[in-house]
């Protein structure tokens, strides 16, 4: 492990006006994404949308620090025949990797989940590095449901396949991203998504510690704090912000570099306001930087106006252009819903 290479790399993820573009879709889910918009979800078609969100020039080089592939993008080629990889560098970003195998059934847990993919994940690893990738991510899923789930069960096994994975991606020199999702699913509100979250924080940093993974040379990917989907009163944007915050700063020590936050079911602009408030109000009171790292967030408007159709290409650029740009300024507490108006 070279630290001090990772964290560069760890800090640089989350540079100022830059986020991390998710682009790690899974077979099924990008399947889905195009039966929205009424495309097939071929090779051709996968490699096309994804090579089309690469060369968009404006937003690669001024508002993408890195982006987050699948396996199968990782080791595809564009129409000329330039690995993905390689317009990703090209264009001054960092190619990353999801190696995770998705969250299954807990046993003896009903309706909670624990994430599987640990087995040959080193060897896994080692063939991600030689193929360009300089960070990984591992998603842990932990459901809000009542006052039993989740369980500490559930938590004490995610947390810890997390740390694993860590120790593994830094053995082979890739910075990792530790992503405990506190599900927004759900009728709880703020303060009940709060002490989960909380709780869950705590939990994965006394198991990164027990497990020896640098702090340095990690990036973590958290939900924000918010009120369930179905909760009658929804919080509002600095609401949203106080108490992501003070989570935080009650939870992640100040040694991690950054938090790349996803967007866990909200709209585009939500997930933009959310992020500006706290960068606005709160840039004095926080070690680390707080930056994005979307996938619906950034690409459900370049995929509406791409609708699987060549003619639409740079209509679709242009969508995803100005959701980046969008993104960048809340990282420096710079974006205003005028902005959006304007455009």
């Amino acid at each position: 492990m070279n630290l001090i290479d990772l964290n560069k790399i760890a800090v640089a993820m989350a540079a100022p006006g830059k986020g991390i573009l998710a682009a790690d879709e899974s077979s099924g889910t990008i399947k889905k994404r195009f039966d929205s918009i009424g495309a097939a979800s071929t090779e051709d078609n996968r490699r096309d949308y994804r090579e089309m969100l690469f060369r968009t020039d404006e937003a690669m080089r001024n508002s993408i620090s890195g982006v987050i592939l699948f396996d199968e993008t990782i080791r595809q080629n564009a129409k000329d025949g330039t690995p993905l990889v390689q317009l990703i560098k090209d264009a001054g970003s960092i190619p990353g990797i999801k190696v995770d195998k998705g969250a299954k059934g807990l046993a003896g847990a009903p309706g909670e989940k624990i994430t599987e993919g640990l087995d040959g994940l080193r060897e896994r690893l080692n063939e991600y590095y030689e193929l360009g990738a300089r960070f990984a991510k591992w998603r842990a899923v932990i459901d809000i449901d009542g006052s039993e789930i989740p369980s500490g069960y559930c938590i004490a096994t995610n947390v810890h396949a997390l740390a694993r994975y860590a120790a593994l991606c830094q053995e082979a020199n890739i910075v990792p991203i530790v992503e405990p999702e506190v599900i927004m699913d759900g009728d709880h509100d703020i303060d009940r998504c709060l002490d989960v979250t909380e709780f869950t924080l705590k939990s994965l940093f006394d198991e990164l510690y027990a497990q020896d993974v640098a702090l340095e040379g990690t990036v973590l990917k958290p939900n924000m704090v918010v009120s369930g989907k179905k909760c009658p009163t929804q919080a509002g944007v600095s609401e949203v912000a106080e108490k992501t915050v003070r989570c935080f700063r009650a939870a992640v020590p100040a040694a991690l570099p950054s938090i790349v936050f996803l967007s866990g079911g909200q709209s585009d602009e939500e997930a933009t306001a959310h992020l500006n408030a706290m960068n606005a109000e709160y840039a004095d009171k926080m070690p680390w930087a707080l930056s994005f790292s979307y996938g619906r967030a950034l690409q459900a408007a370049p995929l509406k106006a791409w609708g699987g159709k060549p003619e639409n290409v740079a209509a679709a650029q242009a969508a995803f252009a100005h959701r980046a740009k969008m993104n960048g300024l809340a990282t420096t507490g710079e974006w205003s819903d005028g902005l959006e108006n304007v455009a």
